[in-house]
Formats: structure tokens, C-alpha cells, sequence
């Protein structure tokens, strides 16, 4: 039987994440990156069999187009494109009108483009490599999957916004969640582990990288998640602040402060970053925790305490609970902030399993903690949003 292979495109406003994906079993036979689009150093790498290669980016055409053009290439070289079924793209916004995974026309393509209001550093760059790659792979089918789509099940009293109802009728302001193919693909290879269907699992799934957040999974379905509006609410993260009084915003903006320059304190300038004053990095913040930088100390307590309080709250969403799933760079590999954030949740009896939680690293799932209390578990998963975006794409086909 011929492989079966999908081309998984992330576009972004100056990069382009690739990678082909092998549909039957989630592992990607080539990955890659361009980025710095728009500047000098304009560049695209790529890696197969551990060995990877990097080139520079020259043109005054879109480097999206070009870097595209350049995989076009790189698929014929290493004989891969007969195998490619279909190109499958992670879009970050679909509004309330993307609900699932849906094949690009070019009505898709200008709705996604309609919804830049909402995700303006996203979806337009999503639309750019949409409009590269059907011109790029003309024969191909292909798909859009959307960040927010797993989020659609979230019930009104979970999405809705205690403001004017005319926010939301007039402008669409509610909650609308991202990360949603990172916590489907979690929830799911949980269920297996605890060998329970979905359909009756209920987990609380936390992806912690530079950005996060946290999901609860009622039977398989999202019920509620710490983004919102926007990916800047809820936990704090590398640069962004999560959850803030709003009041701080007018308060800014009295003393003189530009929209721009708020944005770009909130967005670029917060989280790890702000409150360390160092670095946005998870692993610099511990490795100067170690030499008793009162910075790196403060931010890794403000960050490990505000994911213990959304754990928390989100039992409240649950008709039963099997366990946390930690994903995300942070969440699969730091030991130190998964201990500190079951060590906070001490009222639910969490025991943490040592070897477990040394084991669960660098690519490795396992169990890491166990609450004999409420019958559950910790588990470390690593996600694999590529994979859910090629099994979709191919679903659909």
C-alpha cells in the first residue's frame, strides 16, 4: 500500500513552519522553517533524518511565495510529492463561522481574511500561505483546520462575556479559545493511556509553552479555556501578560500611552519576560533561579501558581475528572514547574511519582503523579498538532 503523506503549513506574518506528515502514523519524514521574511537575513532550514539544512531567502517577491516555491522543489528532489494526498493548513481564527476542519475555495480563503479583526497577526499570514500554496500545488486538495475549532462546544455561559450583549451581536467579542488541535489531540491519546473512551474521559489539559493555556474536556468536548478573545488572556506566558484588570489599559492610556505601545507592553513585553526582566525563556528563569535571581524566582512563582488556580477553578466545568495532561514545550519537559504545580494543588491529593516525572521528558509521555483522593492521574503528552492537521485533512478527502 503507498504512503499516504500530507503538507502541513503554519504560515506567519514574517515565517513559514512545514512539514510532511505521514497521515497513518503522525511522524514527519521532512519539517522545516522559513523565517525572518522581510529582512536581510531572510532564511529557510529544513531537517531530514536529524540532519538539517539551511539556505538564505533572496527576492523581491513574497518570501512566502518563494520559500513555498523552494519546498515545491525539495518535495520533487526527495521523490515525496506522488505521496503528498492533500495540503492541510493551521489557521488561528475561525470565528464562530469555522466550527471543524473545512476544503479551501477561494470563499474560505476571503472569510479567513475577513476574520484579520479578530487575529490580525494570524489569519492574514495564514491567508497569504493559503494563496501560495494553491498556486504553488494546483492538483492538491486542500484544507484549513482552525485553532478555535475545538472550542465550539464550550456552552454560552462558558464563551459570553459579562459586557453588553451588543459586543457580541455587533462585533463578535466572546470567548473563543486556541490551542484547540494541541488539547484534541492530548484529551484523545489520554483516553488510550487510562483505556477509557473518549467519550466518557474528562480531563483538564494544559499546554505550556511560550504560549498557554488551559483547557477542561468534559467527555471528550471543551467546556471551557483560559484564552479568549484573543491568545493574550488567561495564564501568563513568555511576553504576554494573561489575565489583567482592563482598568490598567485606560490607566495607561490617560498617562499618555499609545495603543501601540500598550499592545506591545501586554503582547511582547510581559509574562516571563516582564516580571523576570531577563528573558521570556522557561529554561533561562530556572537556570538563574539556580543562581538566586530574585527576578526568575518571582516569575517562575507567579507562573506555577496562576496554572495551579486555573487547574483549580476548572474542576467546577467537570462532570467527572480522570486526570491533567501537561503538553507544550514547558509542559513536556520541565520538571521543576510540573512539581511546583501539583505542589500547589496539595487540596487534591496529587503524590508525585519522582522516576515518572523524570522519565516524562524530551519526547516521552507518562504517568508523573497520582491523587488516590479522586481517582486520577498527572500525565505528561506530547502534542503532535500536525498530526491532527494531516488526519483531518485526510478525513475530509
Amino acid at each position: 500500500m503507498s504512503k499516504s503523506f500530507v503538507l502541513v503549513i503554519n504560515s506567519g506574518s514574517s515565517s513559514l513552519k512545514f512539514a510532511v506528515i505521514d497521515s497513518k502514523n503522525g511522524e514527519a519524514v521532512l519539517s522545516g522553517l522559513g523565517e525572518c521574511f522581510g529582512l536581510p537575513e531572510s532564511r529557510m532550514s529544513w531537517k531530514i533524518n536529524g540532519e538539517k539544512t539551511e539556505i538564505s531567502i533572496e527576492g523581491d517577491d513574497s518570501h512566502h511565495r518563494i520559500a513555498i516555491s523552494k519546498l515545491v522543489g525539495l518535495t520533487e528532489e526527495l521523490g515525496l510529492q506522488e505521496n503528498i494526498v492533500a495540503v492541510g493548513h493551521r489557521i488561528v481564527h475561525g470565528g464562530e463561522k469555522f466550527t471543524k476542519t473545512v476544503r479551501i475555495n477561494e470563499e474560505v480563503t476571503a472569510e479567513i481574511e475577513k476574520l484579520a479583526d479578530l487575529a490580525p497577526l494570524h489569519n492574514p499570514a495564514g491567508a497569504i500561505g493559503i494563496r501560495a500554496a494553491m498556486e504553488a500545488f494546483p492538483s492538491l486538495p486542500q484544507f484549513a483546520v482552525f485553532d478555535t475549532a475545538f472550542h465550539q462546544s464550550m456552552p454560552k455561559r462558558a464563551y459570553t462575556g459579562a459586557i453588553a450583549n451588543e459586543l457580541y451581536t455587533d462585533y463578535g467579542i466572546r470567548r473563543y479559545g486556541f490551542h484547540g488541535t494541541s488539547h484534541y489531540f492530548v484529551s484523545r491519546e489520554a483516553a488510550k493511556m487510562i483505556n477509557k473512551p473518549i467519550e466518557e474521559s474528562s480531563f483538564i489539559s494544559v499546554h505550556l509553552g511560550n504560549g498557554a493555556s488551559v483547557c477542561a474536556i468534559n467527555n471528550g468536548e471543551s467546556v471551557d479555556t483560559s484564552m479568549g478573545f484573543t491568545p493574550l488572556s488567561g495564564l501568563m506566558m513568555g511576553t504576554r501578560c494573561g489575565d489583567l484588570d482592563p482598568g490598567i489599559i485606560e490607566y495607561l492610556l490617560k498617562k499618555g500611552w499609545s495603543q501601540d505601545k500598550v499592545f506591545n507592553a501586554l503582547n511582547k513585553e510581559s509574562g516571563f519576560l516582564g516580571v523576570s526582566g531577563i528573558t521570556s525563556d522557561a529554561r533561562g528563569i530556572l537556570e538563574a533561579m539556580e543562581q538566586g535571581h530574585e527576578g526568575a524566582t518571582l516569575a517562575f512563582q507567579v507562573f506555577t501558581y496562576r496554572v495551579s488556580k486555573y487547574i483549580a477553578s476548572y474542576l467546577a466545568a467537570l462532570d467527572s475528572f480522570d486526570g491533567i495532561i501537561f503538553t507544550g514545550g514547558i509542559g513536556e519537559n520541565s520538571m521543576p514547574i510540573r512539581r511546583e504545580i501539583l505542589s500547589n494543588l496539595k487540596l487534591l491529593g496529587f503524590e508525585e511519582d519522582v522516576k515518572g516525572n523524570e522519565d516524562a521528558r524530551f519526547g516521552n509521555a507518562g504517568v508523573i503523579a497520582k491523587s488516590k483522593m479522586l481517582n486520577a492521574l498527572a500525565l505528561v503528552i506530547p502534542t503532535n498538532e500536525e498530526y491532527v492537521i494531516a488526519q483531518q485533512s485526510v478525513e475530509l478527502l
